[in-house]
């Protein structure tokens, strides 16, 4: 085939879908010309599976994306149909915003966005090929011969690579929502030293909203006050439409069970692992014989369609073993399915072969992001996305890449999981995998992260004065509740009115406003002084500062110590063969991985407190020049 040049570019990012997006926009605001690439320009930034951003830990990431500067915030802000704050019944660390998005809209306001971005192109072509000179990443080729030149080249492929589709005894080469599959990329990637291997996943059936019997189901409607993501916004409007809640059965269950054999995760059609934690119907049935019933949520896919999304319901089971099981259901007795659930299978890297920049070890300059990467949903893979296309900036500059620590953000979190830990199945962020999420939560993203985003010119201006302005609206606030005192008598009223216990002396509005009965609402009753007009960014920072002080000074104190242990650099071209007391299985990890510190260590698996000290001893040595 012939080939040739048709561009030459800062950076090239392979895929348009919630990493891509967030990489070439991230590129090209930090100045450098950028090129995007996608197998169809229709799948930019599509949601091929639930039409939602947010929920459980996957909210915080949209919050610190939205303050480094991204726009996955921004864009499910315009475009959200209802939206929903999680866990408000638990500590704020683990508060999560949830908004269900109008999916068409989302992908057009991400067009849109990319469209008008300046030094940003768009191109619709297949990418076969990486153009690799003396070990870096130069460029790539496409399907008809066209090379474009590059300095670096992010992939973020998705489910694409090799994508393979599985509904019943069917199974056949596909992208995800029928597109086509990149098949000839995922065979040349291999020649360049990457390991693929492969991981799954699936997605429910979807369904006409008018034909279901919602009498049968139970409303679930958004929270009364809608709360944005973005922390440019202070209102983004009402919700627009409810979900509803419905149950499988026994009768379901019988259905599924009978139909075992014919379902491809059964059968052994399917090589790739999948997701532990969003696992099909027909899994839920066989790893949970004992439950009588599961729950699934339908809900709308946006204003301009009548398709209804089954969430929880993702199954490769034939289809129409799917139209018998979904039958059984109260409110979905008289369904019509207008696209039918199914598995993909897809090849991805082993993560544990990059840098924590996301840097490939194998190939300099090629950055990797999303589910490439070995993780699954659209907010893991926007975070990879943005700090991909962060990092091959910086370095392009010459600069040190940004490495977010597991005491900064979630973001940190996720990327050291998957580049230290590894992964052995589509990896799904959690609050419970954050050691420090106190600190880490949603209403302070901006406060952790908005300075590191505006350093390295990714922030915009106005971002940075926002923030400059609540941090100090918020930090004044807090200084006159901690200086407004009130006598007893002054309080007696309103404490016995809000079912709190009276006081015994003087006491201060931010004293007051530690109790759990009482928020910052509620003291207008009693603060007769003139009160800031506060947001609702600025009021939940200011609440949770104060309501949880001391649990938060006590954390930042574990961060302390942990952060020693994380600025114990280590020689990236150390032969941990030769450290002396380090054992086999250590030295291997080690020598494989490279660690970039002593707590990035710690954190391997096949490395132990002793081989810690082992390496802490060593570096002593070499410090004191004994080494």
């Amino acid at each position: 085939m012939e080939h040739f040049l048709m561009g030459k570019y800062d950076c090239i990012v392979v895929g348009a879908g919630h990493a891509g997006c967030e990489a070439a926009l991230a590129a090209a605001r930090m100045g450098k010309k950028t090129l995007m690439f996608s197998m169809n320009l229709e799948a930019i930034a599509m949601m091929p599976c639930n039409p939602s951003i947010g929920g459980t830990g996957k909210g915080h990431l949209v919050r610190e994306i939205d303050a480094l500067g991204g726009q996955m915030g921004l864009n499910i802000d315009k475009t959200f149909l209802q939206s929903k704050m999680l866990n408000t019944a638990k500590g704020p660390a683990v508060h999560s915003l949830r908004a269900q998005a109008d999916k068409n809209r989302y992908h057009i306001e991400m067009k849109k966005t990319i469209e008008a971005t300046p030094g940003l192109d768009m191109k619709q072509a297949e990418v076969i090929d990486l153009i690799v000179r003396d070990g870096r990443a130069c460029g790539v080729v496409t399907k008809t011969g066209a090379c474009y030149e590059a300095k670096a080249v992010i992939l973020a492929t998705g489910t694409f690579l090799a994508g393979k589709i599985f509904i019943g005894s069917s199974a056949f080469a596909s992208g995800p929502n029928g597109l086509a599959p990149a098949n000839e990329l995922a065979e040349n990637l291999k020649k360049y030293g990457l390991s693929l291997r492969r991981f799954k996943t699936g997605t429910p059936a979807r369904c006409l909203g008018s034909s279901l019997d919602y009498t049968k189901m139970t409303e679930q409607k958004g929270d009364e006050k809608t709360v944005p993501f973005s922390f440019l916004n202070d209102e983004i409007g009402e919700n627009k439409v409810s979900c509803w809640l419905t149950y499988t059965n026994e009768e379901t269950h019988r259905v599924i069970r009978e139909n075992f054999h014919r379902s491809a995760l059964f059968s052994g059609q399917i090589e790739g692992v999948g997701p532990r934690y969003c696992p099909s119907i027909e899994d839920k049935v066989n790893r949970f014989a004992d439950k009588e019933r599961h729950q699934l949520f339908i809900e709308p896919e946006g204003l301009d369609t009548d398709e209804m999304y089954i969430q929880g319901m993702s199954s490769s089971l034939p289809e129409d073993v799917q139209e018998a099981f979904y039958k059984t259901i109260p409110g979905l007795e008289n369904l019509r399915i207008v696209r039918p659930a199914y598995a993909i299978e897809y090849d991805c890297i082993n993560p544990q072969e990059l840098k924590l920049s996301l840097e490939s070890r194998a190939i300099e300059g090629l950055f990797c992001a999303g589910q490439f990467n070995g993780s699954s949903g659209y907010e893991e893979a926007a975070a990879q996305g943005l700090m991909a296309g962060i990092n091959a900036c910086l370095k392009l500059d010459g600069k040190e890449p940004l490495i977010l620590g597991r005491n900064e953000a979630y973001i940190g979190v996720l990327i050291d999981d998957l580049v230290t830990k590894g992964t052995n199945e589509p990896y799904r962020i959690m609050t419970s995998r954050a050691e420090y999420r106190l600190v880490l939560r949603q209403d302070n993203a901006d406060q952790r992260l908005t300075e590191k985003g505006y350093a390295i010119g990714l922030a915009s201006e106005e971002r940075y004065r926002r923030y400059q302005e609540k941090k100090a609206r918020v930090e004044a606030e807090m200084k006159r509740l901690a200086e407004k005192t009130l006598l007893p008598s002054e309080a007696e009223a309103f404490l016995a009115k809000m079912g709190t216990t009276p006081v015994s002396g003087r006491v201060s509005l931010a004293e007051l406003l530690k109790r759990p009965q009482i928020t910052y609402e509620s003291l207008a009753e009693i603060d007769d002084e003139t009160r800031p007009q506060l947001s609702y960014h600025e009021v939940t920072q200011l609440e949770v500062q104060i309501k949880y002080e001391g649990y938060i000074s006590k954390q930042l104190r574990e961060i302390e110590r942990f952060r020693k242990l994380e600025d114990k650099l280590l020689p990236p071209d150390l032969d941990y063969t030769l450290v002396e007391g380090l054992r086999l299985e250590a030295c291997q990890k080690l020598n494989q991985l490279r660690p970039k510190s002593v707590g990035q260590a710690s954190r391997i698996s096949g490395v132990s407190p002793a081989d810690v000290n082992v390496l802490l001893v060593y570096l002593e040595k070499k410090r004191r020049g004994r080494a």
